[in-house]
């Protein structure tokens, strides 16, 4: 039984756990990096056509965003996920592989100009379908063997809709070991979905620390916080353009929203208009609908109860198409604009930014974290531009950002998830940025007496003989965004699949082994 830590290690994305146990190997999420990666990530230790199964703590693309491209690789084991996850990974990874084939077209009409190789897409969609059809679903709260020695239960984390945390136990030649995976932890008192389901015994954690180092200061009446931002903002004649995640945020801002046209809390603009520009977003929204009796809390519950949708409410426009997208912009109305992605990477909410960032009479709320060297962390931080399609924006608008509506655990909540276990034998610390991950695991250490670290990409952990070994920080000097040349990934990654059919291949007949070596000499033939 062994462990290794591929993701998501003194970094905040591109979650992945490698683990070998009862003679499987498996992942505990694999997540896209997003923003700027700090360190270089070890590949995972075997070719995708090895993993025998993935367990996915929720559907967010800094945890599920590889999956396409573990199965562009060969990979056709279970994913296993909550129910909800896997409705929403079912809209999330066919957006992410739209997003990856629209950006490789457009790349490839400019790079055709200037000469430059064909760029290939991380993955494509029918990738992502493929990693689709592999799902598992699973519902809260019930152990379920999933190979001789595996058990594995969902855990509500309270973070996103279908959220989990994994407890997984394990039992090999006389040995029982049970690891907990938090995944993301949630904020208590968030909006609509229910809070953490504490568990109260492992011999192993592995635990996120997005915010181990603060304390989330809400304000005593956030609706009426948020209120207050829209009117000042309407009395200037502006709109206040929202960059959010599609699936979580916006059904939380979409909940506030309600609430203050119900409580009345802008009299002088009552009716306001409200505009979702995320497809993504949109069809989410039917989803959380579709899985409330499971992941709704009680004040959600109340108004379900009353036969009265908590995320919808009059003046609410949603816009589907690329023309209801850009028709927003010639609407003069004093406006709120809710659109992807939060952190202003890609998609619809870069033309808002465009056609809003310049003027001083509008508000930019940003209300979700914003990686480090994303364009979103660039304008929350100050930046007197920004650079859209080409073109440079100057920052005009009022730049703000709305505390409180996190939906990770700041530190408080982290410290009242991992006391809730009885005595781990060790805590592992991922998912923060350098300093936050190191801080957090030092706090447990001197605090509460824990063994506690916070291990670097690479680094292994026996989970019988409990010998650690931390891997070797290997900073990235490469380019910000580097872009991995994948046509020669798969390439290789399907030679070590063909390595392995070969291996695998004694004891077949004379007449099939005939077959297969006569296949790879002409195919060698057909590109010499």
């Amino acid at each position: 039984m062994k462990m290794m830590f591929i993701g998501a290690n003194h970094e905040v994305t591109g979650s992945c756990t490698y683990i070998e146990a009862c003679g499987k190997r498996f992942l505990v999420d694999f997540g896209m990096e997003q923003g700027f990666d700090e360190f270089e990530n070890m590949t995972i230790p075997c070719n995708p056509s090895q993993i025998d199964f993935v367990l996915l703590t929720h559907a967010h693309i800094d945890h599920s965003g590889l999956l396409p491209l573990l199965y562009a690789g060969g990979f056709q084991g279970e994913i296993h996920a909550t129910k909800p996850t896997a409705h929403l990974c079912d809209i999330m990874l066919r957006d992410s592989a739209h997003i990856q084939e629209f950006e490789a077209e457009w790349k490839n009409r400019r790079g055709k100009r200037e000469g430059k190789d064909e760029y290939v897409p991380l993955y494509t969609m029918e990738d992502a379908l493929g990693a689709i059809y592999l799902f598992v679903e699973h519902d809260y709260g019930s152990y379920r063997e999933i190979a001789d020695g595996i058990q594995i239960r969902f855990t509500d984390a309270g973070h996103l809709l279908g959220s989990a945390s994994i407890e997984i136990k394990l039992y090999e030649n006389g040995i029982k070991r049970k690891l907990v995976f938090s995944g993301d932890i949630g904020n208590k008192s968030q909006p609509l979905i229910k809070d953490p389901t504490y568990i109260d015994n492992a011999d192993f954690v592995v635990m996120e620390s997005t915010y181990g180092t603060r304390v989330h200061h809400r304000p005593a009446d956030y609706v009426a916080a948020l209120a207050q931002v829209l009117r000042e903002t309407f009395e200037k004649g502006g709109n206040v353009v929202i960059p959010s995640f599609a699936v979580g945020r916006t059904q939380e801002l979409l909940y506030f929203i309600r609430q203050i046209k119900e409580r009345n809390l802008i009299p002088d603009y009552a009716d306001f208009p409200v505009f979702v520009d995320s497809p993504l977003a949109i069809e989410a929204t039917n989803i959380f609908m579709k899985n409330y009796a499971a992941c709704f809390d009680d004040e959600a519950m109340e108004y379900i109860a009353k036969g009265i949708n908590p995320i919808k409410f009059e003046g609410l426009n949603i816009a589907v198409s690329a023309d209801e997208s850009r028709a927003i912009n010639f609407d003069s109305r004093p406006k709120v604009i809710i659109s992807s992605s939060g952190m202003c990477e890609a998609g619809r909410i870069k033309h808002h930014l465009k056609h809003n960032l310049w003027r001083p009479e509008c508000t930019v709320m940003f209300v979700g974290y914003q990686a480090i060297n994303t364009l979103g962390r660039k304008i929350a931080d100050g930046a007197t531009s920004a650079k859209l399609f080409g073109e440079e924006i100057a920052v005009k608008a009022r730049v703000l950002t709305l505390p409180g509506i996190s939906g990770h655990a700041d530190v408080k909540g982290l410290d009242e998830w991992i006391k809730a276990i009885d005595s781990p034998k060790r805590v592992f610390v991922n998912h923060g940025d350098d300093k936050t991950s190191t801080a957090y695991a030092e706090h447990l250490q001197k605090d509460f007496g824990l063994d506690a670290v916070a291990p670097y990409s690479g680094a292994t952990f026996d989970l019988v003989t409990e010998v650690y070994e931390n891997g070797s920080p290997v900073r990235n000097e490469r380019r910000l965004r580097a872009e991995p040349n994948t046509a020669y990934g798969r390439l290789m990654a399907a030679v070590d699949n063909l390595t392995a059919l070969v291996k695998e291949s004694s004891g077949r007949t004379n007449k099939d082994l005939a077959k297969l070596t006569d296949s790879i000499n002409n195919l060698i033939l057909k590109f010499k």
